[in-house]
């Protein structure tokens, strides 16, 4: 009974683990746009991802530029053509990226990136992207926060400016800082010279036989600190053995008590 007991709970932690592992994989093998956060006006490099959550390659994907945003370049990416799709007024609508090799493999991402120009005005930017897989299935990615194929979310607004900027001034004082601290030092260190150059000239006639005598001293005093310095090495190096000792002898008596238990349970057994 005790076994069966102990077989099915594992058996069910086990199966818990796995489906929750399956789980996290996927919840994160979404596609995504990146940066989630960009001013007004700027013209910002954005980064598409394009993870694999199936067992068989990507070997395309169509991502629709928000209407409020101007498209302007992309960095090609090798064994990958681009196609931009522009609406009767010439702007881009849709750009997809297919694949002139083996696409994406399972386990694997790509990225993707591409300059666009921010609206002027704070704004949310919801890019739709669609995945297409070498069987021909379609993954939508252009559902709202919290479905099961949310489309990314991009918020422009003048607040990441300000963000930015507090982030640069910081950057900016704390270099200020340094240089002060440094020319401070520079002085001090200047001002020591000094004084230690007007000690050597009042000292230079001091008796040699006391140098000497101080060298001796320094001498002894360096001997004693080695000597000191290999006995602490060699208590610290006994101390590692000692307890390297314990946990072997602990380790054995583990496997003398788990053999002796599989001994009795097949003697109780048969």
């Amino acid at each position: 009974m005790i076994k069966k007991f102990i077989y099915r709970i594992t058996t069910l932690c086990t199966s818990a683990a796995a489906g929750l592992l399956l789980f996290s994989g996927l919840a994160s093998a979404h596609v995504t746009v990146q940066p989630g956060l960009s001013s007004p006006g700027a013209w910002e490099t954005y980064s598409l991802k394009v993870p694999v959550e199936k067992d068989i390659p990507t070997v395309k994907v169509s991502l629709k530029i928000p209407d409020e945003l101007d498209f302007k370049q992309y960095r090609p990416v090798p064994d990958w053509t681009v196609e931009l799709t522009k609406n009767e007024s010439g702007k881009v609508t849709v750009v997809t990226w297919a694949s002139e090799a083996d696409g994406i493999g399972p386990g694997e991402f790509q990225q993707f990136e591409f300059v666009g120009k921010n609206p002027a005005d704070d704004t949310s930017l919801a890019w739709d992207a669609f995945q297409y897989y070498s069987d021909g299935s379609i993954v939508e990615w252009s559902g709202e926060e919290g479905s099961d194929k949310p489309h990314s979310i991009t918020t422009v607004t003048a607040d990441a400016a300000a963000g930015a900027a507090d982030g640069h001034a910081a950057d900016q004082g704390h270099d200020t800082g340094v240089e002060a601290g440094d020319a401070a030092d520079g002085n001090a260190a200047g001002a020591e010279g000094g004084n230690a150059n007007a000690v050597a000239d009042k000292t230079a006639g001091d008796d040699t036989n006391s140098k000497a005598g101080d060298t001796e001293a320094a001498g002894a005093e360096a001997g004693a600190a080695a000597s000191d310095a290999g006995q602490s090495k060699d208590g610290g190096a006994s101390g590692v053995e000692i307890a390297t000792l314990v946990l072997s002898s602990a380790a054995l008596l583990v496997s003398l008590a788990a053999l002796w238990a599989a001994i009795r349970s097949r003697t109780k057994t048969s």
